[in-house]
């Protein structure tokens, strides 16, 4: 049997136009305050609207499955979408050893 090795691109025409949007208007800074024993290391990335805290907290360098992560002092879900400006609180829960 013969396999056609032919572009799927075919006859789709030229691509759309990227749109061109400042970062400050399409991002959301999230300030991450990281607690390490009676420290906390502060951390602060940004993301675009809609993205999870989990892709936050990956984003900074944290691994969001060790993690609990307060907003105003009560927990939230890992899946909760961002989006405006916040300030998160996150808790490792487990440790290396």
């Amino acid at each position: 049997m013969r396999m056609h090795r032919g572009s799927s691109k075919v006859g789709r025409g030229p691509p759309p136009a990227a749109e061109d949007l400042p970062l400050s208007a399409s991002a959301v800074e999230v300030e991450l305050a990281i607690t390490r024993g009676r420290g906390v290391e502060a951390r602060a990335v940004r993301v675009a609207p809609g993205t999870t805290v989990r892709a936050a907290l990956r984003a900074a360098g944290q691994a969001p499955e060790g993690c609990a992560v307060l907003l105003g002092g009560q927990p939230i879900p890992l899946s909760t979408p961002l989006v405006g400006p916040v300030r998160l609180v996150v808790v490792p829960t487990f440790s290396g050893g």
